[in-house]
């Protein structure tokens, strides 16, 4: 199929196509027009892109997880590669998590300063805070 239908299909724009066939990730055939010619496999490849994306996949971590067809995959290294990014993500909602509670400490002591108390006094009382916090 041509690009122009493979974009419609896919809901992709043909540049970010042109894009993923520049950097490895789909392939064409040339007609001796020049138009690209995308196999049918394409489609379901710029399917799988687009979910590994959103799933937060480098194009380096799609390359290499993604088979030469679909019949290709390597069990074992997609496994692998999958239990790698959950492992990914869970270090980032720690740290998220860590993130999040600084802020309500920021919050709540800027919230609760006593007004006799002067901002530069509670900005320190807030940073030591936070590093208890960041100890513990």
């Amino acid at each position: 199929m041509r690009i122009g239908e493979l974009a419609k299909r896919s809901g992709l724009s043909a540049s970010r196509i042109r894009f993923y066939e520049a950097s490895g990730l789909i392939t064409s055939a040339r007609k001796t027009n020049g138009y690209r010619d995308y196999a049918a496999q394409a489609l379901w490849t710029l399917q799988i892109i687009t979910s590994a994306q959103g799933a937060g996949f480098s194009l380096d971590e799609i390359r290499q997880l993604l088979p030469a067809s679909p019949e290709g995959w390597q069990h074992e290294q997609l496994l692998a590669g999958l239990k790698r990014k959950v492992a990914e993500i869970e270090v980032l909602q720690k740290q998220l998590e860590q993130n999040r509670a600084q802020l309500l400490v920021a919050i709540d002591s800027i919230e609760n300063r006593p007004e006799d108390r002067a901002c530069t006094d509670n900005a320190r009382m807030l940073m030591e805070r936070l590093l208890e916090q960041q100890a513990t």
